[in-house]
């Protein structure tokens, strides 16, 4: 009964510790949606670094333009060209794969 108990607790934590490290594995970048294009299911989008303030509340244009493949990605609030973007991203090689869009402009909690 012990060792069973045992070997219950350690594949619950191989478990989490496997999980973790999945959530840990997204690079994640901010920045204006130039394109959305649904039939390639790309999205391409300007990056914007972290210096946040009252007349940048999303950041400063980094001019890095990169095109996100979003055929598998869970997507919110659907992407229109303008609209400020949150991407959680893998690298696959030299493409970039979307695993979740957040539009961050048209769900800005802060206006609430």
């Amino acid at each position: 009964m012990r060792r069973q108990h045992t070997i219950v607790t350690l594949a619950l934590a191989l478990g989490l510790i496997f999980a973790a490290g999945q959530a840990l594995a997204f690079s994640v970048v901010q920045g204006k949606c130039l394109e959305s294009n649904n039939a390639q299911k790309t999205i391409k989008v300007e990056a914007y670094d972290t210096n946040f303030g009252p007349e940048s509340p999303y950041g400063k244009s980094t001019g890095i333009l990169t095109v996100y493949d979003v055929s598998e990605a869970k997507i919110g609030i659907p992407p229109q060209p303008g609209d400020i973007l949150r991407i959680a991203y893998t690298v696959e090689g030299e493409k970039k794969k979307a695993a979740k869009v957040m539009n961050v402009s048209k769900q800005d909690l802060r206006k609430k």
